[in-house]
């Protein structure tokens, strides 16, 4: 059996990081569906999604290595051509990647104790995002 729905959430932009893993599970939880997997996918070309151990320090550990890796104030020909300045959230979300597989046994996410599945909003305004779920299994 396969079930897709989605979340919402508003950000705020600029590596903006929310935990959606509550999200996921009621959905995975009220799907019927005993076992399988659960895919997240984040439409959209600024923003991606994984999982981390959402505390504060861990939160703000993350956005800085964005900041290292890939500057926003650096030089992209995206800017260049379309003006908007998101060049840095493109490179980003590429990185990261859009989507995330999970697996869930007895109704419930098999996530490690302090794992949580968040998305991250890289792009340089705040957004409306929409996160689609593809709940597959038996």
């Amino acid at each position: 059996m396969i079930i897709t729905g989605s979340i919402s959430c508003k950000t705020r932009g600029e590596c903006d990081i929310v935990d959606i893993t509550s999200q996921v599970a009621r959905q995975v939880a009220e799907s019927g569906i005993s076992s399988g997997t659960v895919t997240v996918f984040v439409p959209g070309s600024t923003a991606g999604v994984t999982t981390i151990e959402y505390e504060s320090g861990l939160v703000a550990d993350l956005q800085r290595l964005w900041e290292r890796i890939v500057p926003r104030d650096a030089h992209y020909d995206h800017n260049s051509r379309w003006g908007d300045g998101n060049g840095h959230s493109h490179i980003r979300a590429s990185i990261l990647g859009p989507s995330l597989v999970v697996p869930f046994a007895e109704g419930r996410l098999t996530l490690g104790t302090w794992q949580q599945i968040i998305l991250v909003d890289f792009d340089n305004r705040p957004r409306s995002r929409q996160a689609v779920l593809q709940i597959m299994g038996e």
